[in-house]
Parts: C-alpha cells; sequence; structure tokens
C-alpha cells in the first residue's frame, strides 16, 4: 500500500489513528481534578506537537541519517515563518499560498548554505552551520529591518495590499474558508475535548510528511545516507561522490523546517527574528537525540516530550504543589513544596536537562529504545532471544576419567 511494506503499513495506519486521535488522548483526566494540570488537550499545545514533530522529522533526514549535525536549522524556520506572513500582506490570509512560498524559499536558502557548508564535516559543518544561523538572526532582527521589521516582528496591518482580500474574506488564517484557531469543544462526563481547525491541519500535514520520511528512510537515497554515515571513506573509494546526496538531505531538510516555520505563522500570522536564534537550532537537536536519532518516529516523540514539558511543567507553580499536598500536615507539606520547587515554574528546565543526560547514559537510542526494551521484556523477546543463543552454543565435551 503507498509503496509501503504491510509492517510499514501497519505502522502509518497506528500513526494516523493516533495523530487524529491526540485531542482526546492528552485530555486523561476530568477537568477541575487535581490532576487536569497534566492535561495537553488545548489547541495551541496540539498545534506545536504537530509542528515540531514535522521539524523535527526532517531534522532526522540530516542527522539521523547522514551524522551531519546541523546547528543552524533554525534559519529556515525563520525563513518559512516570514515568507507566510509576506503573503498575508500581498495576497490574503489563506495559508496554502504562504506554505508553497515557505518551502520554495527555504529550499533555496539551505541549497546555497549546504553548498558552502558540505565543504566540511564533523564539527567543522557544524559550525558553519551555526554561523550561518547566527548571520541570518542578526540580518533579520536589524539589517533586513524592511523585510523583517525588526525586533517588532512582521505583522499584518490594515494598510497592507492583501489583494485577493473581499468582503467574504475570513480576517484570520485560513484555508480555503476554513479557519485555523476555530474549536468545537464536548464535554463528556467532565472530559472537556477541543477539537481544533488548526490542529487537525498541521496534522494532515504532519501525517504526509512522516510518510514521505518513510518513503525516504526505505529508498536507494536513504540507504546511501546511511552509508555516508556508517563510513563516508569507503564510499569515496568505490567512486560514489557523497556530496550530490548530503546537499539533497539537507535541501530536504531545510524545507521540513521551512514547512514548520510556515505553519507556525499560518496558527499565528506573526514572525520575529526569535524564530532564527541558535536556540532554537539547540531545542531541534534534543528533540531528536531525545526521541532517538535515525528512527521514524524517535524525532516526533522528542519534540512532544519537550513541547509537553515547556508547556506543562513550566505552569506548576508553589499554589498548585500547596494543592495538591494540602492533606498532609503542614510542616511535611512546605518541606515537599521546598524539595519539588526548583525542578518546576521557570525551573522545567532543571528538570528536563536531568531527564536527557538520564535518557543519555542509560538509553544512547532515545525514548525509542527505552520503548524497545519494556516491549521486549512484556513479549519475553529478550528471554527468547537468551535461550535460542543457548541452544545454538556447542556444549563443552565430558570429562573422562
Amino acid at each position: 500500500m503507498l509503496g509501503l511494506s504491510k509492517k510499514d503499513t501497519s505502522f502509518l495506519i497506528a500513526v494516523i489513528f493516533l495523530t487524529l486521535a491526540t485531542p482526546i488522548l492528552l485530555q486523561p483526566f476530568p477537568e477541575g481534578s487535581a490532576l487536569a494540570q497534566f492535561n495537553a488537550g488545548y489547541p495551541d499545545l496540539m498545534q506545536r506537537f504537530a509542528i515540531y514533530g514535522i521539524f523535527a522529522i526532517g531534522f532526522n533526514i540530516l542527522f539521523g541519517l547522514t551524522g551531519y549535525l546541523s546547528f543552524g536549522h533554525a534559519a529556515f524556520l525563520g525563513v518559512g515563518s516570514y515568507s507566510v506572513v509576506w503573503m498575508y500582506k500581498l495576497l490574503s490570509y489563506n495559508v496554502v499560498p504562504g506554505l508553497i512560498l515557505a518551502i520554495i524559499m527555504s529550499g533555496l536558502f539551505a541549497l546555497l548554505i549546504g553548498y558552502i557548508s558540505l565543504r566540511r564535516s564533523g564539527i567543522y559543518f557544524s559550525i558553519l552551520t551555526l554561523a550561518f544561523a547566527q548571520m541570518s538572526f542578526n540580518l533579520a532582527y536589524s539589517v533586513l529591518t524592511p523585510l523583517t521589521n525588526g525586533e517588532t516582528g512582521l505583522q499584518v496591518y490594515t494598510d497592507d495590499p492583501q489583494v485577493l482580500m473581499d468582503a467574504a474574506s475570513p480576517s484570520s488564517p485560513h484555508f480555503f474558508g476554513i479557519v485555523m484557531n476555530e474549536s468545537s469543544k464536548i464535554d463528556v462526563g467532565g472530559w472537556l475535548f477541543t477539537f481544533n481547525n488548526g490542529y487537525y491541519f498541521c496534522a494532515i500535514i504532519a501525517i504526509v510528511v512522516f510518510y514521505l520520511s518513510m518513503r525516504i528512510f526505505r529508498s536507494p537515497f536513504g540507504i546511501m545516507l546511511r552509508a555516508i554515515k556508517t563510513n563516508q571513506t569507503r564510499m569515496n573509494y568505490t567512486g560514489l561522490n557523497p556530496r550530490p546526496y548530503t546537499l539533497a538531505a539537507f535541501v530536504i531538510s531545510g524545507m521540513y523546517a521551512g514547512l514548520a516555520g510556515g505553519l507556525l505563522a499560518s496558527m499565528d500570522p506573526l514572525a520575529g527574528a526569535e524564530r532564527m536564534q541558535w536556540t532554537a537550532s539547540g531545542e531541534v537537536v534534543l528533540m531528536t537525540i531525545l526521541g532517538g536519532a535515525g528512527t521514524l518516529m524517535g524525532p516526533i516523540l522528542g519534540a512532544g516530550f519537550i513541547k509537553y514539558f515547556e508547556n506543562i511543567f513550566s505552569k506548576i507553580n508553589d499554589t498548585v504543589l500547596h494543592g495538591w499536598f494540602s492533606a498532609l500536615p503542614d510542616g511535611l507539606e512546605d518541606a515537599i513544596v521546598f524539595l519539588f520547587h526548583p525542578f518546576i515554574g521557570k525551573g522545567w528546565h532543571l528538570t528536563l536537562g536531568l531527564l536527557f543526560m538520564l535518557v543519555v547514559i542509560f538509553l544512547p537510542g532515545g525514548l525509542i529504545e527505552g520503548g524497545t526494551r519494556i516491549w521486549n521484556s512484556v513479549t519475553g523477546r529478550n528471554r527468547k532471544k537468551k535461550q535460542d543463543q543457548g541452544d545454538h552454543h556447542p556444549k563443552p565435551a565430558a570429562h573422562v576419567n
């Protein structure tokens, strides 16, 4: 089906189901309960799960398959955002022209940066991409203010041309009349589920690009990228030039990042230079490594994990903790709140950093490796594998006195 094996097709169907059911799955606790703080089924966060999942999927095509670590992918994220907002200003609030321009512009920009940066490898490549990203940030922040509006950010004003706008056109981002920020809510026994147009628009695009990444992983092109990561020197000895393949991977990865940046502006019609900072590039690196570089689902899990911590754990404060432990004696309650205080609210980075260290130390393959170990333990595959190895191991000869 769709050029995939039976196993991959089943995997894709499972991903589609989980993606479309996200508004329900991320609302496990009823409203008003003590644990409702951990619910993540509201539109803005769900959209970020999908968008940064796309960003991480694209980065994984470069880093996970070729081993080239880029610290400059935030530049393409920013280019995508600026492209969409400019389409809003010139044409209308329809998101389609802007997303098309975002993919094209980010691809061309990635071609330029990749052509120069890929003349080097290893740490030198990483430093070059970081330098280009910082130059892009400074250009957007101060030099190219007529195009980017500097530190204020690019946004739509009433005196902008918007030549395709008419009285019937929505005055906010839409997909041929389907407004992105419109939602419907269903209350089921205390559970409040939000079904948002913007999330499903991002989710469908995420499913499509995930399918494309599967095809890339399973294609001869993907095999060549893995060969580059395994041993590029041997490839050179065979007479194959790896640069066209790495450049193609870099451009594809940049186009994914541009699409993600365009979707950010599609949900919120504003583009700022902060999206091009080095911290945004570092974030996608963490997402990919945390989830599992070189795997299909790893970057998506890493993106969801980090965005969940950023939006949920940062909102837990001392007041929330006092509410959770109010049944305890006052002294014990205050001690527990004091103990957890550095790891919540503004200290969520500390919690995430510690978890990242634990994953890197004990699960080098990321969350995917952890899930695989748990699955093997539950199904008994590890025991069966050891038993099979024991059956095939030659038994020592008996000693005769």
